[in-house]
């Protein structure tokens, strides 16, 4: 599987791609064949709080700054013929480093464990995985932290209560 990462210049030097690497495909492993064979991309942009805001207001419309978005990569209902290339690209994973680690800083890991847990959440919802409901809330916290002791990293859980 490929990943691609947009890794916007002020945190070129404070994100290391390949720990974001192991972390996505041990997601997908995790999760079973049934995830990882249809699936042969994602994107995970990293970006500043302002671009992420940005973004929030356009699309889910909240004008204000987030951990995390993610972007299903689904047909357009005007345009529904997807491309082939783009067939088993699963989607966008879009994380505000200055949120990170402010999150980071205030739970006491490192900014890139955050970004980790970030983009395992991010994939997570990709995946089809919610936090709408308090059910869902547990399925996929209980997901997240399995994933998080797999990779060595259970102390990094999320901030949101």
């Amino acid at each position: 599987m490929d990943i691609f990462f947009q890794i916007d210049e002020p945190f070129q030097a404070l994100v290391e791609p390949e720990p974001l690497e192991k972390a996505v495909q041990l997601t997908l492993r995790f999760l079973g064949n049934s995830y990882a064979s249809s699936i042969n991309s994602v994107t995970i942009v990293i970006t500043d709080s302002d671009t992420v805001q940005q973004i929030n207001a356009q699309y889910r419309g909240i004008d204000a700054p987030t951990d995390v978005l993610s972007f299903e990569n689904t047909p357009d209902p005007d345009f529904p013929e997807l491309d082939e290339t783009e067939a088993g690209h699963l989607g966008d994973i879009i994380i505000a480093y200055p949120v990170a680690a402010a999150q980071a800083a205030a739970a006491g890991h490192t900014a890139q464990n955050e970004v980790i847990l970030l983009a395992v959440h991010g994939l997570l919802h990709l995946l089809g995985f919610d936090h709408d409901t308090p059910e869902n809330k547990e399925k996929m916290w209980q997901t997240q932290r399995q994933i998080m002791v797999e990779l060595g990293l259970g102390h990094v859980q999320p901030t949101e209560s």
